[in-house]
């Protein structure tokens, strides 16, 4: 397997370990948080998504469920927190007075990986684009609250092959840092073989004291990293 690029943030700029978090707050899916604003009836609730085709197929569904309603405005952020990526919609409603609210109540959240969707069913008394930014950013701010929270892990994953004669020293270090090491699966044929895995921002430090420890005999290839949700 190759190597993975080094991480990039939004503008191509490549992104150092230290600024790259080990750990982001994502979400479970959440119930529907109802509010009404002057018979206005707001219909919130959160979803968590990968993906960009995954946000489109939870906001699908949404639709069809209830499809009698007239709006249904959302925001969607996917992770990972240095690389984010954010979209937001007002679905008919005056520019900015839906979609915006609610991705500003994802950013206050702090949460990625997660699509909030606002159902509106239009009560008869026009709002104001003033009263839509308070409606819309409330019921989603209410849906969050109401909604369960998990962490999400980034984990960075490298090979290591080496000689039986270093095979002890190998196991010394995985054994000294035994608190970075969050799995070791090792397969002992023709050639001692591991695959070890640990979060993201340590994995260069252990490679590093791997390959000290072999005098740079072992060969250590990076299998990149992958997301522990």
């Amino acid at each position: 397997m190759m190597a993975a690029p080094p991480p990039t943030d939004k503008n191509g700029t490549q992104v150092q370990d230290s600024e790259r978090p080990d750990h982001y707050e994502a979400v479970d899916e959440g119930p529907e948080v109802e509010t009404k604003v002057k018979a206005s009836r707001f219909l919130a609730r959160v979803f968590p998504v990968r993906s960009r085709e995954e946000a489109e197929a939870a906001l699908t569904a949404v639709r069809r469920l209830h499809h009698d309603a007239r709006h249904h405005c959302w925001a969607w952020r996917l992770g990972p927190p240095e690389s984010a990526t954010e979209l937001a919609n007002d679905d008919g409603e005056p520019g900015g007075s839906a979609g915006p609210p609610i991705l500003g109540a994802l950013r206050r959240a702090e949460v990625l990986d997660a699509l909030c969707v606002v159902t509106r069913w239009f009560g008869g008394t026009k709002l104001g684009t003033g009263g839509l930014v308070r409606a819309y950013g409330e019921a989603a701010a209410l849906a969050l609250e109401a909604t369960p929270r998990r962490t999400v892990a980034r984990r960075a994953s490298f090979s290591l092959a080496c000689r039986y004669d270093d095979l002890g020293l190998v196991e010394a270090v995985l054994a000294r840092h035994a608190d970075r090491v969050h799995a070791a699966d090792r397969d002992f044929g023709a050639t001692p073989r591991f695959r070890i895995s640990t979060l993201a921002s340590e994995s260069a430090a252990l490679r590093a004291a791997l390959a000290e420890a072999t005098a740079g005999r072992a060969r250590i290839e990076d299998l990149g990293e992958e997301l522990d949700r």
